[in-house]
């Protein structure tokens, strides 16, 4: 009966930047830069897989759908973030917020089950070279960037239908500069102890299942290597997995960080520093790890530019 009388929220007010306000300007110059260069770095590895055919393999198909992801992964945030620091009103719709959550949250869990598909691509193409193209065909690459697509759609839509189901009368100001789930459950009125735990167990599961099948492909991508008989062939097949493992390290460990904790041990003042690093950077350098290390991308990246000028 007390909540009668209390006002419904219908919009959220960002203060993820308000201890910040000297520095606004500032920041939204350099975002804006990172930003550009993101999107310019995706469309340029997307066109030159996309116009060499040399590069028309199972690693690079999945190589595209990752920049892809990165691309929208950033457009659902980084856009809204760069307006806000120019505005006065910081604020987003209650809908708009469910969006956002959803939209973020659907890219981050495919992208979770996408690195599990890549690391069993390098998996197949170590340890079985020779089927290695009857084994990862095209109806297979599709077969499962669209599992990892399914599964990041219902995880997200779980998720976000237990939020925003949550009463929220009280408060519906954010410290956070986008409707992440920690800063939302927050603030909401109610809190509710079966949602809190469902949560924190899918985001649980989206991390620790795609990570154990990581694993297992890298057991016998190790074993397989092994095996080799010289050394300069153990060197070879490692650095194709290098780019790899380090897009998993940097992946799994700010979003162990940031969702596999107890809602008590929030804090806004140390988690927005590491939702900018996880927001805005790594989606730039994921991309450049993959194609920057890697001859056979450059080399295709020289034969386009070249067909372009010529």
């Amino acid at each position: 009966m007390e909540l009668v009388n209390e006002t419904v929220v219908k919009e959220f007010v960002f203060l993820g930047f308000s201890s910040l306000v000297r520095l606004q300007q500032l920041l939204f110059i350099v975002f804006l830069l990172l930003y550009l260069f993101t999107l310019g770095t995706n469309a340029i590895i997307i066109s030159t897989i996309v116009l060499d055919r040399a590069l028309h393999t199972p690693m690079y198909f999945f190589l595209t759908v990752l920049s892809c992801s990165e691309t929208c992964y950033t457009f659902v945030i980084v856009p809204k973030m760069l307006v806000d620091l120019l505005s006065q009103k910081k604020t987003i719709s209650f809908q708009g917020c469910a969006i956002q959550m959803f939209t973020f949250l659907f890219l981050g869990c495919s992208h979770s089950f996408l690195l599990a598909a890549m690391g069993y691509d390098r998996c197949v193409a170590i340890c079985n070279p020779l089927r290695y193209t009857v084994l990862m065909g095209h109806g297979v690459c599709v077969g499962l960037v669209a599992a990892a697509c399914a599964c990041g759609f219902t995880v997200a839509q779980v998720i976000t239908s237990l939020v925003f189901h949550l009463p929220f009368h009280s408060s519906n100001q954010l410290h956070h500069f986008f409707c992440d789930i920690s800063p939302v459950l927050k603030v909401a009125s109610h809190h509710n102890c079966l949602s809190h735990i469902v949560i924190f167990m899918l985001c649980a599961l989206v991390l620790v299942i795609p990570l154990l099948l990581i694993l297992v492909s890298y057991i016998c991508i190790i074993s397989a290597i092994l095996q080799f008989p010289s050394t300069l062939g153990r060197c070879k097949a490692f650095s194709t997995c290098a780019s790899h493992l380090i897009i998993v390290t940097v992946h799994y460990g700010f979003a162990s960080f940031i969702y596999l904790r107890p809602k008590s041990n929030y804090s806004s003042s140390r988690d927005a520093p590491i939702s900018v690093t996880y927001t805005i950077l790594t989606p730039l350098f994921n991309p450049m790890i993959y194609s920057l290390r890697n001859k056979e991308f450059k080399s295709a990246l020289h034969r386009v530019v070249g067909r372009i000028i010529s």
